[in-house]
């Protein structure tokens, strides 16, 4: 069963097209070195709950819309392979002043698959 880093961010609208490119050069490195699939889905229909959401869970202001994004391998150790391998990629610029979005307000985590159809 395929192992899934999962992430959940808020991008400001006015940067998205910088985030698309950033996402784009990312999946390319990621796909380089070994990850299965690499998929970044901009909210469509992501309302705010009274308790809980995915904006709610980012703290999205109403200039920011909410990315879910994952990551799949083959398993827990190729996944530590792989993000070793992206993170000595010189194509990855690690600069947080230069992100389009808050890091800070990432969720982020890796996930053992339990259903894969």
């Amino acid at each position: 069963m395929p192992y899934v880093d999962g992430f959940v961010l808020a991008v400001p609208k006015a940067n998205l097209d910088a985030y698309k490119a950033m996402a784009t050069l990312a999946a390319e490195v990621w796909m380089d070195h070994g990850a299965l699939t690499y998929v970044e889905c901009v909210g469509e229909d992501v309302p705010i709950g009274e308790l809980t959401s995915f904006p709610r869970a980012v703290q999205a202001t109403e200039d920011e819309v909410v990315i879910f994004s994952w990551i799949t391998y083959e398993s827990r150790a190729s996944r530590d392979a792989v993000l070793a391998k992206v993170m000595a990629d010189p194509r990855m610029d690690h600069d947080p002043a230069k992100t389009p979005f808050d890091g800070k307000r990432m969720i982020f985590g890796g996930f053992d698959s339990i259903i894969v159809r």
